[in-house]
């Protein structure tokens, strides 16, 4: 499993001093405090977005300290392990171990400049689906990517509509739609060279987040979340 906490040990040389960014998520979770917590979660709400501004990391949620950061970071571990028996998906925890981020390549996904998902893609969300019920107390973030092919006034909608199916497909598994949100950000985010065809085929993606919702940060703070 990735670990992505290279921005996050870049926040901590500033203002905290860390036991090291290998630590495992429940040790990290107990040494950050809200202070810095805060700073972290809305850094890494810019990352995401391209460095368009720091609100985000309202969406992805500002890390919760002490014990009950340790306790979310175990519940996420767990979660993030279970998650890695999907086939292809790239699962990678992030927030510092309190959220978890996974990636669908719309290359296997979606055929190119569709929203319509192929069979592999709905057994691997099924997957996804079964995992997302057995763990309720979170919420979800769908946000589709595309490469640098066309322009705005076709991707953005396009990668809209590649959230929005994932989405739909999730709800006829059984999960929530009021746990989940999408946007689609089109080419703003790429995440490999454009130019290429292999860069093309990573930038054409859905990037799914799963954070810890209200009640499982209220049980994490009264130290009854297993």
């Amino acid at each position: 499993m990735k670990k992505t906490n290279l921005f996050v040990c870049l926040i901590l040389s500033v203002a905290l001093i860390l036991p090291g960014c290998n630590a495992s998520n429940t040790a990290k979770g107990t040494a950050i405090g809200g202070g810095g917590g805060a700073a972290i979660g809305a850094g890494i709400g810019a990352l995401i977005n391209g460095g368009k501004g720091a609100a985000w990391g309202a969406g992805i949620g500002a890390i919760v300290g002490g014990a009950a950061g340790a306790l979310i970071g175990n519940k996420m571990d767990k979660q993030a392990k279970e998650l890695e028996s999907i086939s292809n998906a790239t699962v990678e925890t992030v927030n510092d171990g309190q959220a978890i981020k996974v990636t669908f390549d719309s290359g296997i996904l979606f055929a190119t400049n569709s929203s319509t998902l192929n069979q592999n893609s709905k057994n691997a969300l099924i997957q996804f689906a079964n995992s997302l019920k057995s763990n309720p107390d979170t919420d979800i973030e769908i946000y589709g990517h595309t490469d640098s092919t066309g322009s705005d006034a076709i991707n953005v909608p396009l990668s809209q509509n590649r959230a929005a199916s994932v989405q739909n497909f999730l709800v006829t598994q059984g999960v929530a739609s009021t746990r989940m949100a999408t946007q689609g950000l089109g080419s703003s985010q790429p995440v490999a060279d454009n130019s290429t065809v292999e860069g093309r085929q990573q930038n054409r993606r859905v990037e799914v987040y799963i954070l810890p919702n209200e009640k499982m940060i209220q049980e994490a703070q009264a130290g009854t979340l297993k």
